[in-house]
């Protein structure tokens, strides 16, 4: 398939922006249950929530850019029964919401009491809502993979390592950011941060690369003989059957020449796992914010080419008519 770019973006970008949300929430909880000293004022909670929406708000502006008529984009909620993309695009103003309205009270401290245990841990308003975000933003994971992940047709994305995997490498990456961001507030959530997003991106390594040998592998269901219905064992194509470019020609190759995959394929292995995790093990030994930021940035850098990659993999059967671009 073509990979495009304002939806590499837009998954990308979301993804960061939920796994930071899901780590402010853990951070929170963390400090309710009395585990770690964290910020007692809601200044690290809305200004991380501010955070999350800009990460959020440009990955919706990167989705305009791929649609024909943007103006009409509000179409593609209506169709919320059956359609996988219309509950994304409702889940993502949801998850914006609920992070709207959690920073904003964490900036106001409005933050009653809801209710008190028996073991005299409470759960207050912010704590409440949080937990609504966590399972708005834990939708949003499922509802974004499964847009890929629900088309049989297409079997390199038909599987669970789908969802799966945007949410593993979208939270680690969150978390990164998150260390860098807690380290520069001088929050004691920090090294927290830290272990979880270096356990995280291992656990998104290993998701991966679990997907690359299963695609790699793959029986397919469809071959040239099945696609024009002719079983001979020595069927070929001579022939494109077109003379000039066409749709079919563009949109469901990748550019490109075949071990176009396999190179970038090493390179986001590099960049969105190995190096990050190198420079994260420096990062706690000599400052976290310098070495965490620069993995960040490296790491976002690898997602990018890992997420061209999973479009760019992807074989559509009707290439079985078009096997040839040029």
């Amino acid at each position: 398939m073509r990979p495009a770019f304002s939806v590499i973006f837009l998954t990308t970008l979301i993804g960061a922006g939920q796994g930071l949300f899901l780590a402010l929430v853990g951070g929170q909880f963390y400090r309710v249950i009395g585990a770690a000293k964290a910020p007692e004022t809601g200044v690290f909670f809305s200004y991380g929530s501010g955070l999350v929406l800009a990460l959020l708000g440009a990955g919706l502006l990167a989705s305009f850019f791929h649609l024909a008529h943007p103006e009409r984009a509000w179409r593609a909620a209506s169709q919320w029964r059956t359609s996988w993309l219309s509950r994304e695009v409702i889940a993502l103003p949801a998850v914006m919401g609920a992070v709207c309205v959690y920073g904003g009270l964490h900036w106001l401290g409005l933050n009653p009491v809801l209710v008190t245990f028996a073991n005299a841990k409470t759960l207050d308003l912010t704590m409440a809502l949080g937990y609504a975000g966590v399972a708005a933003v834990l939708a949003l994971f499922v509802c974004t993979g499964m847009i890929y992940g629900c088309m049989k047709f297409i079997q390199e994305w038909a599987t669970p390592l789908t969802v799966l995997n945007f949410f593993l490498m979208g939270s680690a990456s969150g978390l990164v950011l998150a260390t860098v961001y807690a380290d520069l507030m001088a929050s004691g959530l920090a090294e927290l941060y830290a272990g979880f997003a270096m356990a995280m991106t291992v656990a998104a390594l290993i998701g991966r690369t679990a997907s690359l040998w299963r695609n790699g592998n793959i029986k397919y269901m469809s071959s040239l003989q099945t696609a024009v219905g002719m079983h001979h064992r020595n069927l070929r194509q001579v022939t494109r059957g077109f003379t000039a470019s066409a749709f079919n020609l563009k949109e469901f190759f990748h550019p490109g020449g075949p071990g176009m995959v396999a190179k970038m394929t090493a390179l986001f292995l590099v960049l969105a796992f190995a190096l990050p995790l190198l420079l994260m093990m420096v990062g706690l030994a000599e400052g976290l914010a310098p070495w965490f930021g620069l993995a960040f940035a490296v790491q976002y850098a690898g997602l990018l080419a890992e997420r061209w990659v999973f479009f760019a993999e992807a074989t559509h059967p009707q290439n079985l008519y078009y096997q040839k671009v040029a």
